[in-house]
């Protein structure tokens, strides 16, 4: 199931210094969010005509077993689901969340979709009152226009039309959510996903998709179990995370879910072992860079080199514009894009600004 490794001796202790900028790939992170609320299909349009190489979708499964597009499994940063649904809430943690496995497909389809907004206090005890707080206050208006969730279906066909009528051969980036959370409800969203791409035409370790998952149970069960059963062999992207994001739920003997722990991903040999059912990584941008660095002492941290000599891909993320998101080391957002690109050496990085990132490489 894994492809072939790279040629060692092009790798190791390379860091990508050898890959040249038109080997590069943009990766839009939940489409062109810079510009437009994320995960719709105007964001996905715009970054296309961007010049995006993938396109991101993060999928969840619905009540009623259908595919859509949120990057949250729950609907009430990006939709007036807490107007439209008051009672349909979930108690996690002393606060009420809407939960997109808990609305068949027709309810979800009736949803406004806004840009990301800071979720006001709604614990059990509090009335929600302020959805007027934007996640990044400078990007597109809340509850301005009129935008929809989408299904993953609706973005494949937008992406492959788009490739039709320009003769491109620009690719998707599925992310399976929280499997861990579906296969609760007795939902196996992974096969629902590779049985979806599948259905149009993506079978081959060639074509212009990449698999990724957070989890690495789910993410090894992906590349040996159902992809042999479906008889598909796509690219498969372990993304990395902190322990304590939650990212990553398990069960332990007690039933109750803990976090995974993801300590042994930074451990020496760990890539290695990823590589054993994976063909590369996702990691933040403090696990390649460290924050300690500064414009004339940039400190690459070993999981590149590690992953250089396994043979993985590297895409981190996210390459963010706004102001505030350009780390200390870097002067500005092309200045990141330098660092990353071209002196950590990542094979591609996933932007909210693709015209930045597709505008850099083409200077290079």
């Amino acid at each position: 199931m894994k492809k072939q490794l790279i040629t060692a001796a092009i790798l190791v202790g390379m860091a990508g210094s050898v890959f040249a900028a038109n080997d590069k790939i943009v990766i839009a992170h939940r489409g062109a969010s810079g510009y437009l609320p994320e995960h719709t299909l105007e964001a996905y349009s715009a970054a296309y005509f961007m010049g995006a190489d993938y396109i991101e979708q993060d999928v969840v499964m619905t009540k009623d077993n259908k595919l859509v597009i949120l990057h949250d499994h729950t609907l009430d940063r990006t939709t007036d689901v807490m107007a439209k649904f008051p009672s349909r809430y979930r108690v996690v943690d002393g606060d009420k969340r809407w939960f997109a496995i808990d609305f068949t497909l027709a309810e979800i389809k009736t949803l406004r979709v806004t840009e990301g907004f800071k979720i006001p206090d709604n614990s059990e005890k509090n009335q929600i009152k302020d959805l007027t707080q934007a996640g990044f206050p400078q990007r597109f208006p809340l509850w301005k226009s009129n935008f929809e969730i989408a299904t993953f279906a609706e973005a494949i066909e937008l992406i492959q039309g788009l490739n039709k009528s320009t003769q491109r051969n620009v690719g998707i980036y599925p992310e399976i959510k929280a499997p861990w959370l579906h296969r609760s409800e007795g939902k196996d969203i992974s096969k629902a996903v590779l049985t979806m791409l599948k259905a149009y035409g993506y079978d081959s370790i060639d074509d212009q998709v990449y698999v990724q998952c957070f989890d690495p149970i789910e993410n090894k069960r992906i590349a040996n179990v159902l992809m042999p059963e479906l008889k598909i062999d796509l690219k498969v992207i372990q993304l990395m995370a902190e322990t304590s994001w939650n990212e990553t739920m398990v069960q332990n003997k007690q039933g109750k879910f803990e976090p995974y722990n993801y300590d042994w991903m930074f451990k020496p040999g760990a890539m290695a072992e990823v590589a054993k059912y994976a063909d590369g990584i996702g990691p933040w941008k403090p696990m390649l860079v460290d924050d300690k660095s500064t414009y004339d002492n940039i400190i690459v941290k070993p999981l590149m080199k590690e992953a250089r000599i396994a043979g993985l891909e590297v895409h981190p993320y996210t390459f963010r514009a706004d102001n505030g998101r350009t780390p200390a080391y870097a002067k500005d957002f092309d200045d990141m894009l330098d660092v990353f690109y071209n002196k950590v050496g990542v094979d591609g990085v996933f932007t909210d600004f693709t015209d930045k990132a597709v505008k850099f490489l083409n200077k290079q």
